[in-house]
């Protein structure tokens, strides 16, 4: 990939995709391709054809998607199944038609069954029945995970997919009905902070265990994986940093230094029990995490505010 190969990055208002486009300028690649959704609807076969069609990108990061935490997951089942089919269906294929080089596809750790064993292969994909509270959202993911190994199959595309763990960082989504944990547990202590809340409830009975991601090294192990890797198989990426949920707030109870109460309530669901990746493929491929989780969660902290009073004038 050279410094001037037209890059489609879509998504790049997300997190992640956002996290690609900042890493991909600082190494000096010029000559992006980036879409909003007013100007461009990924779920609109036509326009992902014409867009193809006239821009002819080299490189495409499919990081675009409908995602949210497991409220979200479990109420939106069929958008969460359709809107990210249609995404992944129009760009994989036009990316097919217009003989784009390279395409990395973005999925999640929630391709997994619910009783897969930590730390999860990438063997164990398919190997058993998927956490309920997401399952729209899985099987569309690994569906695109299916149709860049089918396209790679069929018709040589160089096509793969990337399988990150739980991220967090810059522009994340703080909506706490539909956000994902470390973003809701950020915005909650916050607000209990700031407004002088004695009491934050917690979802869930504080068991589950998480590996944590900044959105950062999220951001270098795709381009390292577009830079260096053309296998068939999809790619954990993580960090092998883990927590319970109950670790995670006693965490945040000492950064926000808040002395109300927790209360955990078991009336919502807990997801996986443990969900924590098996990243020796990406490891032995030469590439490993930078962003500690300390470090990660106190520039988070630093930036709070505006990433709060950005999301909520979105």
């Amino acid at each position: 990939m050279k410094k001037n190969s037209k890059i489609f990055v879509a998504g790049h208002n997300g997190m992640v995709g956002s996290a690609i486009v900042r890493l991909l300028k600082k190494e000096g690649y010029d000559n992006l391709l980036l879409r909003g959704k007013k100007d461009l609807d990924l779920t609109n076969q036509s326009k992902v054809y014409n867009f193809f069609n006239t821009e002819k990108p080299d490189y495409v990061f499919l990081s675009a998607a409908l995602v949210g935490g497991i409220g979200a997951n479990m109420n939106s089942k069929a958008d969460f199944f359709y809107i990210n089919s249609m995404i992944q269906n129009n760009v994989i294929h036009q990316s097919y038609i217009n003989n784009v080089k390279k395409l990395v596809f973005l999925g999640s750790s929630c391709i997994y069954p619910k009783s897969a064993k930590s730390p999860i292969n990438e063997s164990q994909l398919l190997s058993g029945k998927l956490e309920e509270t997401n399952e729209g959202y899985s099987i569309a993911k690994i569906s695109g995970i299916k149709m860049c190994q089918f396209y790679k199959d069929q018709y040589g595309c160089n096509f793969i997919s990337v399988m990150p763990t739980n991220l967090y960082g810059p522009n994340d989504n703080y909506d706490l009905h539909n956000s994902h944990l470390i973003a809701a547990l950020l915005r909650k202590f916050f607000e209990a902070k700031n407004k002088n809340f004695n009491q934050i409830e917690i979802w869930g009975d504080g068991t589950p265990i998480r590996e944590v991601m900044h959105v950062d090294d999220c951001a270098s192990a795709c381009l390292f994986l577009m830079l260096n890797y053309d296998g068939f198989s999809h790619v954990n990426i993580g960090t092998g940093e883990e927590y319970s949920v109950k670790q995670l707030v006693d965490i945040f109870i000492d950064k926000f230094r808040f002395n109300g109460a927790i209360s955990f309530n078991s009336n919502y669901p807990n997801g996986m029990k443990r969900k924590k990746l098996d990243i020796s493929l990406l490891r032995d491929m030469g590439w490993k995490h930078s962003v500690s989780f300390t470090s990660g969660i106190e520039d988070m902290i630093i930036r709070l505010p505006d990433e709060l009073e950005n999301f909520i004038n979105q």
